[in-house]
């Protein structure tokens, strides 16, 4: 298994960008990401873990969290993998 790339750790506290709204549309059955220019619809996986990016959660602590409510184990690679790709695309903040 490859080592996720993103500067986000485990220990950092991600956040949704300021200039991003994160809410659930009923219409698309999905969480989206709205900006000022338009509107990210976002799978499953990262609506779970966008949704609970809080600024005050670890993303340890948000792994346990999935994990624990998923009744699964082994999130960390997918979840540090999802977040490289939200940092790159300026979605989140670490």
């Amino acid at each position: 298994m490859s080592t996720p790339q993103t500067a986000i750790g485990l220990d950092d506290r991600p956040r949704v960008a300021g200039h991003f709204r994160l809410q659930w549309e009923e219409v698309q059955k999905a969480w989206v990401l709205l900006y000022p220019e338009g509107m990210v619809k976002l799978n499953g996986s990262a609506g779970e873990i966008m949704q609970r990016l809080d600024g005050e959660k670890t993303v340890q602590a948000l792994i346990d969290e999935l994990e624990r409510a998923f009744e699964t184990t082994a999130l960390a690679a997918d979840v540090l993998d999802f977040l490289a790709v939200a940092q790159r695309q300026g979605w989140v903040k670490p």
